[in-house]
């Protein structure tokens, strides 16, 4: 025993050296690695709040720049985990084949056999890296977050929770779906930047459309003007006029521009304000045509 480490005490002490020298580089290329992307992360997340302040002061954001920094900030969190992870494994991954190659192990089967793995891994599981991958570019372009109103295609209401896999949506009816990120092909938001909140009002045919219109533009001015509505609408209501013509009935239609979730509420009340602007004014609103018998003459429901 004492012949033998007489005979490879240099050769030992080499191959120490050498495995404290990888593990002390995979340690300072772990920091490195997670310094950067901390700093790429954070200038990401920076440049974005800097926009939402920006839109904040021109009116165009129903969220202060409070909730929506603390909304960058929780994205940037979890977007700099998931990369450091990344990094960590694939940087201990390259160290610990570099350290058996100093034991003098023969590594070409380990990595034949490490690349079948992650082939048969990779097909078994490509289902869920399609989800993870697509809800790491879901985060990084801020296509939705918690609180906003989305439309998926299946499911449509309000998120409650965000990860890497799933999306956690509340429909009308109070059901809680589960969306895998990469199921989902598109996606609207409803709470983005501004909305719209469209009113389209079928007025009868034989009504005067001048006086009609008069009627509704004052009605729409009042709106915009009260104290309890004024906050949320970002532009004047805008008078579309006539839009179709049909069934005994003249459609006109109403846009109001409001804060992001704002559009229902607005124009629940707008329909409310018209309708008695109208009985106020006189402007009578359609009626379902019906049928009186085999001539094909109709007449007001």
């Amino acid at each position: 025993m004492t012949d033998w480490f007489a005979e490879n005490s240099s050769a030992l002490v080499s191959g120490l050296l050498n495995i404290v020298l990888i593990l002390v580089l995979a340690l300072i290329l772990r920091a490195v690695a997670g310094r950067m992307i901390t700093h790429a992360v954070r200038r990401m997340i920076g440049s974005q709040q800097r926009l939402n302040r920006a839109a904040s002061k021109i009116g165009r954001q129903e969220q202060g720049p409070e909730r929506a920094d603390e909304r960058q900030s929780q994205r940037a969190e979890t977007i700099g985990s998931v990369l450091r992870s990344i990094a960590t494994a694939v940087i201990a991954g390259v160290a610990f084949v570099m350290v058996l190659g100093e034991f003098g192990i023969e590594l070409a089967p380990i990595i034949a056999g490490a690349g079948v793995l992650g082939l048969a891994v990779g097909f078994g599981a490509q289902s869920l890296v399609k989800d993870f991958l697509a809800g790491m570019f879901m985060m990084i372009e801020d296509q939705y977050g918690v609180g906003d109103v989305v439309d998926t295609g299946d499911a449509v209401g309000t998120v409650e929770a965000v990860s890497l896999r799933l999306t956690k949506i509340r429909d009308l009816n109070g059901g809680l779906w589960y969306v895998r990120n990469g199921e989902i092909m598109r996606v609207c938001n409803l709470n983005q930047d501004w909305a719209n909140a469209v009113v389209e009002l079928p007025l009868d045919y034989s009504v005067d459309i001048a006086h009609a219109e008069r009627v509704i533009e004052a009605s729409i001015g009042e709106f915009a003007a009260d104290p309890q509505y004024k906050p949320k609408i970002l532009e004047a209501p805008d008078l579309n006029g006539v839009i179709g013509i049909g069934n005994g009935s003249v459609t006109v239609r109403i846009i109001v521009t409001t804060k992001p979730g704002a559009q229902w509420e607005l124009g629940n009340a707008l329909r409310a304000h018209l309708k008695n602007s109208f009985d106020t004014h006189g402007v009578q609103v359609a009626h379902p045509l019906l049928p009186t018998g085999g001539s094909g003459a109709v007449k007001q429901g």
